[in-house]
């Protein structure tokens, strides 16, 4: 019982830390991203684990954790204030070519991470072509053209 307790108080405070963290850090995973994550399981595996090394031990953290991880997406798909406070919504960051900086701020998203994802997804070169910028749950940044959202905001 004390594993499965273990478990359950690591992932619930990587979930609240991860929340924090934001969603930008979770879509574009950077060398330092990486080396970070790596760091951080090899930080929770004694909290995890305790003294005990064993494969069961390691079977019911993992179980625990997959369970937790199972029931939370359950929940959010069946509790709509759930899935909002879990996963938050999406931020718009761009209207109409201009950078909405508050918002840009509290997602640490610089204007270079919005351009670079308006030339991949869409090939537009200039910020007063962006008719939208949105930055994901998921934490990928959706770019619609100007005249996109020009054409559904007259029609």
């Amino acid at each position: 019982m004390d594993t499965v307790l273990r478990a359950a108080a690591v992932y619930l405070v990587l979930l609240l830390l991860f929340r924090i963290a934001g969603r930008r850090s979770l879509y574009q995973i950077t060398t330092f991203d990486l080396v970070l994550l790596l760091v951080i399981g090899e930080a929770t595996q004694p909290a995890l684990l305790g003294d005990d090394m064993s494969v069961t031990t390691a079977v019911i953290a993992v179980t625990t954790l997959l369970t937790l991880d199972v029931a939370f997406s359950l929940l959010k798909r069946d509790v709509p204030l759930a899935n909002r406070v879990l996963d938050g919504r999406p931020t718009l960051l761009v209207l109409h070519g201009q950078p909405l900086q508050r918002e840009m701020r509290l997602a640490r998203i610089e204007l270079d991470d919005i351009m670079q994802a308006a030339r991949e997804r869409q090939g537009i070169v200039q910020l007063e072509d962006i008719g939208m910028a949105v930055l994901e749950v998921g934490g990928a940044i959706s770019v619609i053209p100007r005249e996109a959202v020009d054409r559904a905001t007259v029609g």
